[in-house]
């Protein structure tokens, strides 16, 4: 039970629900949604560790956040993809209650609100983004950069040759 303990924590803490007197999210529908997330991200991320999810019985296998054998790449990654999916639904949720009312001198704006969670998607989008994008290039440093047909790598490989003592 360790993996719905660290990552709802983080998960929380990533959709500014960390008020325990007021969450917004149970903790069973956090642990459902780190699940759906997991699942998702495995669509698009070979991970090094294969995981066996189970959404309907809440179960993980093997456990990621196992001091032994921790993948922080998985928690990460599937944190911000669920981060991602909530505040989605927030969003979705708020915009059908976006509302304008003006009675004389009085007035009432709830697209401030859908405004907001706008901003937070979009930068939780983009970290999402990010984070997958360095995953997926973390095997070799530069590799997507500076490929043996790339402008440039030439002018590495000959760099390598004149620090040898030998001529060319």
């Amino acid at each position: 039970m360790a993996w719905q303990n660290e990552m709802t924590v983080i998960v929380r803490h990533l959709v500014h629900d960390v008020n325990s007197n007021d969450y917004t999210f149970i903790d069973s529908r956090l642990e459902e949604a780190i699940l759906v997330s997991a699942q998702l991200s495995m669509l698009e991320i070979d991970f090094e560790n294969t995981y066996t999810i189970d959404v309907d019985s809440l179960t993980l296998t093997p456990d990621p956040t196992s001091s032994s054998d921790k993948d922080d790449s998985f928690i990460n990654l599937v944190s911000l993809k669920t981060a991602q999916m909530l505040i989605g639904s927030e969003l979705k949720t708020h915009s059908l209650n976006a509302i304008s009312l003006r009675d004389g001198p009085s007035s009432l704006d709830l697209r401030g609100i859908v405004s907001g969670l706008k901003i937070l998607f979009d930068d939780i989008n983009q970290k999402y983004e990010e984070a997958v994008m360095q995953f997926k290039m973390n095997g070799v440093v530069g590799q997507a950069i500076l490929g043996p047909y790339s402008p440039g790598s030439d002018i590495v490989g000959r760099s390598n040759y004149s620090n040898r003592s030998g001529r060319f």
